[in-house]
């Protein structure tokens, strides 16, 4: 008898098909409305779970007295309870490595969208304002050359670091919790502390996972310490940052300008302070917003999803304390 999977994450035909060919399916196409009245009552049936952007915590999860695994269709991991998760041994797996060179062109395009103001220039031509040569008062900022700080050097920072480095000749430096060599000799990189990177970068970009102790990482006082010419891009999670902290940092000039994929909370609020800065480039958290990509993400969740209902380890693994709760 096949398990029964609740999937809450839209698939192409193909992957329906193959997740159909291993398990039972109930399929919420909308989580509004009576999506999640209705994946409350799917959870007592269900051995595993597929979606994403749901936090799933324990008033959720003890429906759901069968499950045996969760299939996050992304590398974040901050909506889910793992301490929950290992007491019950159900295994969580997540979509890393695939969505990695888009979330980094996302990175650079806000970089380069920012430091050229290509929003607000862009604007200001379909509004017909262009009327004569733009002057000083709509210059941007040069990329190439300037230094790129990167905090978080995971495989998103290595491949932010790659851009930089190869295509604009930017001097990197990063924040990590340890020296990684071998980034050091491939971009000619340097470690740094926080302190130290923010005081030294031009682009201070944040690629790093939200934890406990990244959360709220960025604030008043490392605003302070960045270059009043710095500008600040955010491609990890909103929450690693003090939002009214940089709305204050733009506001007043202590930074330059900000290249925003992530908000405190999503999506962002019409009358959001954010939306009325012209030093703002905010997009919808597209960071692996791409056909290709999302399909990728989609099809390792997948794999993981159908590895771990039929007993084995799934390749992309975030809690290896559940499988070593189950004896394996």
């Amino acid at each position: 008898m096949k398990k029964h999977v609740v999937l809450y994450k839209s698939l192409s035909p193909a992957l329906r098909e193959r997740l159909g060919e291993h398990a039972e399916i109930t399929e919420i196409t909308q989580l509004g409305g009576d999506g999640l009245a209705r994946l409350r009552d799917a959870l007592p049936h269900a051995h595993g779970l597929l979606g994403a952007s749901l936090r799933l915590d324990a008033a959720l999860l003890d429906l759901a007295p069968r499950l045996e695994a969760v299939a996050s269709v992304s590398v974040g991991v901050d909506n889910y309870d793992l301490a929950y998760l290992d007491r019950r041994a159900i295994l969580l797996s997540n979509t890393p490595d695939v969505l990695t060179e888009t979330t980094a062109d996302t990175g650079f395009a806000l970089i380069l969208g920012t430091a050229r103001r290509v929003v607000e220039l862009a604007s200001m031509v379909r509004a017909g304002e262009w009327t004569r040569n733009v002057g000083p008062a709509q210059f941007g900022s040069d990329v190439h050359g300037k230094t790129l700080g990167i905090i978080g050097m995971g495989r998103i920072g290595e491949a932010l670091a790659q851009r930089g480095h190869f295509g604009f000749g930017m001097p990197v430096i990063y924040h990590s919790r340890n020296p990684k060599p071998a980034v050091d000799a491939r971009f000619n990189a340097r470690h740094a502390s926080l302190e130290q990177l923010l005081a030294e970068a031009d682009f201070v970009c944040m690629t790093l996972p939200l934890t406990a102790a990244t959360e709220r990482m960025i604030g008043a006082r490392e605003f302070a310490l960045m270059k009043p010419s710095a500008i600040f891009v955010n491609i990890a999670r909103g929450k690693v940052v003090d939002e009214a902290a940089l709305i204050a940092a733009l506001q007043s000039g202590q930074l330059h300008a900000a290249g925003l994929d992530v908000f405190e909370k999503e999506p962002l609020a019409a009358d959001s302070p954010l939306l009325r800065l012209d030093n703002v480039v905010a997009t919808p958290h597209i960071g692996s917003a791409t056909v290709e990509t999302r399909e990728a993400m989609a099809r390792c969740a997948v794999d993981n999803l159908i590895e771990a209902l039929a007993g084995r380890r799934p390749a992309n693994l975030v809690n290896p304390q559940a499988w070593a709760a189950r004896g394996r």
